[in-house]
């Protein structure tokens, strides 16, 4: 087990190690391992984060820009949006990066962010944009704030829904360790399936504080065997709609279960003896 981290700078300066964080301040951290992840790779990609704030995400604007140093040095750009649709179109061009000539950058991972109700605003650019698909070293992270218990909105409300309408696949973490895990396992998985990827967040975790583990070696992401279409399943130019939807359908979302089954994300927990 690797020394616990005391400093408080160093939940977002340590490399490994043990740190306590709470769920957001785990969240603003997961670009940073994502961009260490990268770097050890080999790869010169970047990092961009937008959306709108919302319970139980509301302090997640704040949490970013106290954290505004670190992120900077990271090549990670925050630029909150005028609201949730503007904030998707901008992680959606992120993606197309590599189409044009001599990129400064291999890649670009994006997040958006946004409360419950923003998740059924963003339909048309959610479903456009996952149509088109993820850069082959970007990747697309959606935070669904979801307010379930009604403590701070007009109606109880949850985000499963509408990104399955999307055929967008959705990532339920049940702990702050698991919004790392699983924030990094969600870029692997749109990187590797061409699909933007929903990520739940719940009040009960992101108000909540956990120590946590930072080894790299410790989260291995395993790849399966998969057999491409022609060209891929990344987003390219020209692509017209009928060919996309064809590759969601028939590839894309394959690739998301064959990921998940390589990686053993689907799993029943008992509760009790």
């Amino acid at each position: 087990m690797g020394k616990a981290v005391r400093r408080l700078d160093e939940r977002y300066t340590a490399q490994s190690g043990r740190v306590f964080l709470t769920g957001l301040q785990a969240l603003v951290r997961l670009p940073l391992m994502q961009r260490q992840r990268d770097r050890a790779a080999g790869l010169n990609t970047a990092g961009y984060i937008s959306g709108y704030r919302g319970s139980p995400l509301g302090g997640y604007d704040a949490a970013l820009q106290g954290a505004g140093h670190f992120l900077k040095a990271a090549d990670v750009k925050f630029q909150p949006g005028v609201n949730e649709e503007l904030a998707a179109t901008a992680v959606w061009g992120t993606q197309q990066v590599g189409l044009w000539p001599n990129p400064k950058h291999d890649g670009v991972f994006a997040i958006w962010y946004g409360k419950g109700p923003g998740v059924d605003r963003c339909g048309d650019a959610f479903k456009h944009g996952n149509l088109a698909g993820s850069a082959q070293h970007g990747g697309v992270l959606l935070l669904a704030g979801d307010d379930h218990g009604c403590r701070s909105s007009t109606i109880p409300h949850q985000s499963e829904q509408a990104l399955v309408a999307a055929a967008i696949p959705v990532l339920c973490p049940a702990s702050v360790q698991e919004y790392l895990d699983f924030g990094l396992i969600g870029f692997a998985m749109s990187r590797f399936s061409g699909c933007w990827v929903g990520f739940k967040a719940t009040g009960d975790i992101v108000e909540s504080g956990a120590t946590v583990t930072l080894d790299p070696d410790r989260l291995q992401i395993c790849l399966p065997s998969f057999v491409l279409p022609k060209g891929g399943l990344n987003i390219r130019d020209p692509d017209l709609p009928l060919a996309q939807e064809a590759r969601l359908l028939q590839y894309k979302l394959p690739a998301v279960q064959a990921f998940a089954r390589a990686n053993g994300l689907d799993r029943v927990h008992a509760l009790g003896s």
